[in-house]
């Protein structure tokens, strides 16, 4: 049975065409995957779904019926329910807060919260979604916040649920629980949406894949009558030639030196304990391992956000002693954030500042230290950017949080590459683009190596340290548990070290 069918879905902002009579049919209790490059018009219909838009042309008709969503309370009151790639939670709140907040399940003037609790304790034990209703929201994981926002959804009785690039964030592990769950939803004849770009993810959980490009509805296929390949072509619009990247065997002079650094060394997940690690010139050096075993603190020791508390740090045969994010910068080294949003870019401020924020005080862009700046030459560095690195703007004077999440990379990759850095830290480069927008930072990236700059990489997909490293090393509970060659790597020692398991060959000598 057909539970939603979206006919003829056009949105125009001004003359340009976001959306352009598309087509899209979910069937009940079916999981449907929506496949686009960024800038596809992809989040555009899914805004017309829950209320936040209204459609130029076209129509929404639920089971049969037409019907007009105007607002996302109306969306709620047709069982539609929704989960942003950046969760909506109220951070000052408890989970259980979250989750009855704005609902009206109850009129009474004091709000039941045992009756209400032992309500979602049940639809939580239903579906697997394993939450504490009493914590803080700022104490729980990623993974956790992700159950609570579909446990929001369900309570507030959605029978569809639009789940936003919903493994971006999560560990190999929570991606597993994650489709679980989507299972136990379809079993009860729920319906998903399932926005996401990694191929391998979609092919297992999609029943059906609708595919986007450009704004037009291009084909929906069945998951068993189709390829990871056909659908990279049918999202691009040509066949896409993968990169094949070729190995350095031999680097050049250290760039990076770690010897027995240590920092929150008591905690296996947030912490590094005694960690040495070479990082050389000309190479790439890419981080494997489950997210959350001190990955993310190594990457902010190596750009002076955290102080190690044992250990020594040697950048460029200097052994570091201010672990400031200027000292870093003064000393070229460039980093990619693993949030851009949070930690790269300023939403607020236009492509323009954002490309600049690193390089107010030079001559080039103002006048000495606390000078005024030099609005021409910024508006011709921005200008030459915006063609070199293809950032895809309406203007440079737009605010930044307004473009596509490939278009906000290609900023960072503009304002971090063009010093021509020794030292890039990248930090899950790809995350939540696109195969298109992965394909060009993957070639930036390498183009630095080949530059001679020294890459740490740091990544959750495996895939993209396998396909850039020209070593790779494995990090558990804050350690360095073997480091290998990236041409041929051993998959399976990689394994075994990333599940915390020492192989003869990864105890061995450091492989340069």
């Amino acid at each position: 049975m057909e539970f939603l069918k979206m006919d003829g879905i056009t949105k125009k902002f001004g003359n340009a065409y976001a959306n352009k009579n598309i087509v899209l049919s979910v069937k009940e209790g079916e999981v449907h995957t929506l496949l686009g490059e960024n800038g596809a018009g992809k989040s555009t219909l899914m805004n017309i779904l829950i209320g936040l838009y209204q459609p130029t042309a076209g129509e929404i008709n639920l089971r049969g019926e037409k019907v007009k969503i105007d607002t996302p309370a109306k969306a709620v009151k047709f069982g539609i329910g929704m989960v942003h790639q950046h969760f909506m939670l109220v951070e000052a709140m408890t989970v259980f807060e979250n989750i009855i907040l704005g609902t009206t399940k109850e009129s009474s003037a004091f709000i039941k919260k045992e009756a209400m609790k032992k309500e979602i304790r049940e639809l939580a034990d239903k579906y697997g979604l394993n939450i504490e209703l009493d914590k803080p929201i700022t104490e729980i994981s990623v993974g956790a916040q992700q159950r609570v926002e579909i446990l929001k959804a369900l309570y507030r009785g959605a029978e569809l649920l639009i789940l936003d690039e919903p493994t971006a964030a999560l560990t190999d592990i929570e991606v597993i629980g994650l489709f679980q769950i989507i299972r136990k939803l379809t079993a009860e004849k729920k319906s998903v949406i399932f926005i996401s770009h990694k191929m391998r993810e979609v092919l297992e959980i999609s029943d059906r894949i609708t595919v986007l490009r450009a704004g037009e509805t291009i084909k929906t296929l069945d998951k068993e009558q189709t390829t990871a390949t056909e659908l990279a072509n049918l999202m691009i619009g040509r066949e896409l030639v993968t990169s094949e990247y070729s190995k350095v065997i031999q680097s050049g002079e250290n760039v990076l030196e770690l010897d027995q650094v240590s920092f929150n060394s008591s905690s296996k997940h947030n912490g590094i304990c005694n960690l040495s690690l070479n990082l050389y010139k000309g190479e790439v050096l890419g981080i494997a391992g489950v997210d959350g075993n001190g990955q993310s603190q190594l990457a902010q020791l190596v750009t002076g956000n955290l102080v190690p508390e044992h250990g020594t740090v040697v950048l460029k045969g200097d052994r570091v002693s201010n672990f400031v994010p200027k000292h870093f910068i003064d000393s070229n080294v460039s980093h990619i954030p693993e949030d851009r949003n949070k930690m790269g870019l300023i939403g607020n401020m236009t492509v323009k500042e954002n490309l600049i924020l690193k390089s107010t005080e030079k001559p080039t862009i103002s006048y000495g230290k606390g000078g005024f700046i030099r609005k021409r030459a910024i508006k011709l560095f921005a200008d030459q950017m915006k063609k070199k690195y293809d950032i895809r703007c309406a203007s440079l004077d737009q605010e930044i949080r307004n473009l596509s999440g490939g278009n906000q990379q290609k900023v960072i990759l503009a304002r971090e590459l063009e010093e021509v850095p020794e030292m890039l830290v990248a930090v899950h480069p790809t995350r939540g683009l696109d195969i298109g927008a992965t394909k060009y930072v993957h070639d930036k990236i390498i183009d630095a190596r080949d530059q001679g700059c020294g890459v740490l990489l740091i990544s959750a997909d495996f895939d993209e340290v396998l396909k850039l490293s020209d070593r790779i090393a494995v990090m558990f509970e804050g350690q360095i548990l073997g480091i290998y060659s990236g041409q041929n790597p051993p998959i399976h020692e990689i394994s075994l070290a990333m599940s915390g398991k020492e192989s003869e060959r990864s105890s061995s000598n450091e492989i340069k």
